[in-house]
């Protein structure tokens, strides 16, 4: 069993899946600043012309999922069973705010308030695209997206979105996108074997509204050198910003999150202390992702190293497996 924080952690990606869409401006509505910060105005979204190509919908739906206020009921259905969410959305003061809440089963409360992600730390790291823009055609270099037949889901008119990887380092989801908002309704995660290991599915929608006013993009900041750092990672795979001071948070753990705009993985390396809880080397399955546990010696020091995602299990053990030391100097 993984120990309540890493299950915490995991859970939290998990039952947000739908809503949790990577996401990064492609413009700064500078007549929209408060002090330094830069906003997204969510308004302009309405003269946009319709999406016509697949990675257009994909696009779109990036940022309809940033600047649409709305309740809604949902269905998480996986191999750990059924569980049913309510679910809202708002903006104040171009913060996001994201609530989840479950229904049935052990109760589980997700709240999350956040800012337009960029994809990248600093405004000099080119290896990152910095927009939903960006990141569209990132993810186009190792997914084929294609359109599928036209759906009815919660009761609305919904596009299918067929996304499928070019390699077998990540998992296909197929995306049905609210023909008029783009708004996600539905999600299933595909493997590698073909299999669709979740479904979520929105299951009643109360009528979205477009957020009138902008919404705060990410600060740039440089990253934290920690002493550790991954010798290889699938291809496409770039180093995310992650909220380091974020409430919860550990400060004896490192952790890293690295994505390809649409598949993400999560790294901690922790020491192993008397007191602290040291989970068994190995393979776990936490709901519909996996973790892959190793203890390491680094320097003279027992360190539990703890990689997890929605991503093949070969994939989690090569990363685990390819960790390398520096010194860090302050």
């Amino acid at each position: 069993m993984a120990d309540r924080r890493i299950a915490k952690r995991l859970a939290l990606l998990s039952s947000a899946a739908l809503l949790a869409h990577l996401s990064s401006p492609v413009i700064a509505d500078t007549s929209a600043m408060t002090g330094d910060a830069e906003r997204f105005d969510c308004r302009q979204l309405a003269d946009w012309e319709p999406p016509e190509t697949p990675l257009e919908w994909f696009e779109h739906s990036l940022w309809a999922s940033h600047c649409h206020v709305f309740q809604a009921r949902a269905v998480r259905i996986g191999i750990d069973g059924v569980r049913t969410l309510a679910l809202s959305r708002d903006i104040q003061d171009g913060i996001e705010r994201e609530v989840a809440r479950f229904l049935d089963g052990p109760p589980v409360f997700f709240e999350r308030h956040g800012r337009i992600g960029r994809m990248n730390w600093s405004s000099d790291d080119g290896s990152a695209p910095a927009s939903p823009a960006g990141i569209a055609r990132h993810i186009d270099q190792y997914y084929r997206l294609s359109l599928g037949s036209d759906e009815r889901i919660a009761n609305r008119g919904a596009v299918r979105l067929d996304i499928e990887p070019l390699d077998g380092m990540r998992f296909g989801q197929r995306l049905w996108l609210d023909s008029e908002t783009a708004l996600p309704l539905k999600r299933e995660l595909i493997d590698d074997r073909g299999r669709v290991v979740e479904t979520f599915q929105l299951t009643e929608l109360q009528p979205p509204r477009l957020h009138e006013g902008g919404v705060v993009l990410d600060t740039y900041r440089e990253p934290p050198r920690h002493s550790w750092y991954p010798t290889w990672l699938p291809e496409g795979f770039v180093d995310q910003p992650v909220d380091s001071d974020a409430e919860g948070q550990d400060p004896v753990v490192g952790h890293r999150i690295y994505s390809d705009g649409l598949s993400t993985l999560s790294l901690f390396v922790e020491p192993i202390e008397e007191g602290r809880e040291r989970l068994i080397p190995g393979l776990h399955r936490l709901g519909i992702s996996l973790a892959v546990v190793r203890h390491v010696m680094a320097d003279e020091r027992p360190l539990q190293v703890v990689v997890m995602g929605e991503l093949p299990p070969r994939v989690l053990v090569q990363v685990a497996e390819n960790l390398a030391w520096r010194e860090v100097t302050e």
